[in-house]
């Protein structure tokens, strides 16, 4: 049985086909953050584009014209702002198209861009060159870019040359296989890293989809969420970062969870029974449960395999797990088994880098503002420990004040009230980053939730403006301001608003859940 479509979390559902005023304005913004992103790789090298080496006909294929860096820039910032915009209307429109034509066209678009070079930073080179360390049989972890200056692909990258690699094994697998297929050529090696992260993306997409199909309304907001969301395809489809492997998998798990639960209960259902996942009893009993649990547990390993943060996602499995033992064991013992061979053999330097990256603090979060006070007051090196143990508590709070306004804890509903916290409270965080909290919300439905979706589509749009561009490299020297004032004074400032607007949303939502609880309790 599906709940009603014309009425989602207390909301009444957008109708389909027809336009309305502000709702036809929002979904013209989206559209137009998207074609900018598209045209920001098509116009070629530029600010927001760095080359690729390697023969013409090979792809990533782009125009060449190397626009004038305050135009690429300017482009970037409309796309991030309409974006922005636009999804925040399109989320509350009460007209607008199905969910459908949505997922057709983001996918549309996150696979046009496979075929244009990546932009807004230039990870991807780093991706390429760690890759290219594994395929000729180096320790990428151990091994840094700067150490092989004349190979063609090592010796492309821009920043970070002189360190190793940060990215778990599984990333490290991706990108060495696409070494193998590109060979000597930056451009073709960038190709193949493409294709696999706009698989991950549009499969990601299509898995939301399934997961929310038997209702009208969430397969719809999940569309918007992930698959239409402007600044997914600005970050993730474009820009062409790893967190999309990391999103796939987690998402990947959930979904098997959640086909666990079902089996356990007799019957996998076509799509979600209600909001946050299917509504069916973990203690049921079934056939096939413990299998899907099993391969959730391995898919939850493969995404911790990408990035470790990933690993706060499998906290909600164990959350609606707790009360089976033996069932938490088997998705517990799964991934776990499935961490220790991935990192194992990867060799024992794969964590060097991750335990240095640990005590960094990014310009654009409020931690920054933090580390200035501390290193003012008591020295360059005094800020580490107190900020780590700082952002340790915030999280903590964070976490129990977002679980509490939770409407339904459901799996997906734990994980993205984590991760959200995370992201929050996190001393080192990148816009796109947030893949991971916009793929859980689209799983976890709640009369609460969309105050959550705002705050975390507030702080994408505010970090990605600091990040404009996310690389040094043929920036304008008049434009140096983006870093000193926007990205190193005002994001921080905004973010710790958000910060604190969300704790006192949280709380009061928390507060107002308990009270609703309380009357409906029976009375003695």
């Amino acid at each position: 049985m599906t709940r009603d479509p014309a009425v989602v979390d207390g909301r009444r559902a957008p109708a389909r086909g027809a336009f309305r005023g502000l709702d036809a304005a929002a979904y013209a913004a989206m559209g137009l953050s998207a074609a900018l992103t598209v045209l920001i790789g098509l116009l070629g090298p530029s600010a927001m584009v760095p080359a690729l080496p390697g023969p013409a006909w090979q792809p990533p294929y782009s125009l060449g014209a190397r626009p004038d860096g305050h135009l690429v820039i300017a482009m970037a910032a409309a796309a991030i702002v309409l974006g922005g915009l636009g999804l925040a209307g399109a989320l509350r429109a009460r007209s607008g198209p199905a969910a459908r034509p949505l997922l057709v066209a983001g996918c549309a678009v996150a696979g046009l861009l496979a075929f244009l070079p990546p932009s807004g930073s230039a990870d991807h080179l780093n991706y390429a060159a760690y890759g290219r360390l594994a395929a000729l049989g180096l320790d990428p972890y151990a091994v840094t870019p700067a150490e092989l200056p004349a190979d063609p692909v090592t010796g492309a990258v821009e920043e970070w040359a002189g360190v190793t690699s940060v990215y778990g094994p599984v990333a490290t697998a991706a990108h060495a296989l696409a070494s193998l297929i590109g060979g000597d050529s930056v451009r073709l090696t960038v190709f193949a890293m493409a294709a696999f992260n706009a698989a991950a993306f549009i499969g990601t997409a299509l898995l939301l989809h399934r997961f929310t199909r038997a209702d009208a309304g969430l397969s719809r907001r999940a569309a918007l969420l992930w698959a239409a969301n402007p600044l997914m395809l600005y970050h993730l489809a474009a820009g062409m970062h790893v967190d999309t492997l990391a999103v796939a998998c987690m998402v990947a798990a959930l979904v098997a969870h959640a086909a666990g639960n079902a089996a356990r209960a007799g019957a996998v259902p076509a799509g979600v029974a209600g909001p946050g996942g299917p509504a069916v009893p973990v203690d049921s009993g079934g056939p096939g449960g413990g299998w899907r649990r099993a391969g959730s547990g391995v898919l939850l390993g493969l995404g911790i395999g990408v990035k470790l943060n990933a690993g706060l996602v499998a906290l909600g499995p164990a959350w609606e797990l707790r009360r089976s033992p033996r069932r938490l064991a088997v998705v517990a013992g799964a991934a776990t088994a499935t961490v220790l061979l991935t990192y194992a053999l990867a060799g024992p330097h794969v964590l060097d880098q991750v335990g240095a990256a640990s005590k960094k603090v990014s310009l654009a979060t409020p931690w920054q503002l933090a580390k200035t006070g501390l290193q003012a007051a008591f020295g360059p090196g005094a800020y580490s420990s107190w900020i780590q143990l700082g952002s340790m508590l915030l999280l903590a709070c964070l976490a129990w004040l977002v679980l509490r306004a939770t409407p339904r804890a459901t799996a997906p509903a734990v994980s993205a009230a984590l991760v959200a916290a995370w992201l929050f409270a996190a001393p080192y965080a990148l816009p796109w980053y947030d893949g991971m909290a916009f793929a859980l919300l689209a799983m976890a439905a709640g009369a609460s939730w969309p105050a959550l979706e705002t705050f975390v589509l507030a702080r994408t749009a505010v970090l990605s403006l600091g990040y404009l561009p996310a690389r040094e490299a043929m920036r304008p020297a008049d434009l140096l301001w983006l870093k000193t004032l926007l990205r190193e004074r005002v994001v921080p400032w905004s973010l710790l608003a958000l910060t604190l607007a969300l704790a006192w949303w949280a709380a009061r939502a928390g507060a107002r859940a308990r009270r609703r609880s309380a009357s409906a309790a029976p009375r003695p």
